[in-house]
């Protein structure tokens, strides 16, 4: 074990030195050092500061188009009721 533990060792070459199996000098390894992981790695990071919002995204806009005739638009700040509400208002012209 000894020898498939030094530096630039292959199995294969500890096995033909000793007269023994490769899979068995692997074997030997895994028992002795446990499977082989990854080590853990560094990734550098860097925080930049956020960019400025454009206006327009800030107000919002949601247009909605059915058909070539049929169009709504809401601008500002939508809540769900509000766009259901337009929804459902949509639906019902439509039948």
């Amino acid at each position: 074990m000894a020898a498939a533990l030094e530096p630039g060792a292959t199995i294969l070459g500890v096995a033909r030195t000793f007269g023994v199996h490769a899979s068995q000098v692997f074997r030997w390894r895994q028992q002795q050092c446990g499977k082989p992981t990854s080590a853990p790695g560094f990734a550098a990071v860097t925080i930049a500061a956020e960019p400025p919002v454009a206006a327009s995204r800030t107000q919002g806009l949601i247009e909605v188009e059915l058909g070539a005739e049929t169009r709504i638009r809401i601008s500002g700040a939508a809540d769900a009721a509000t766009v259901t509400a337009v929804i459902a208002a949509l639906r019902a012209g439509k039948r």
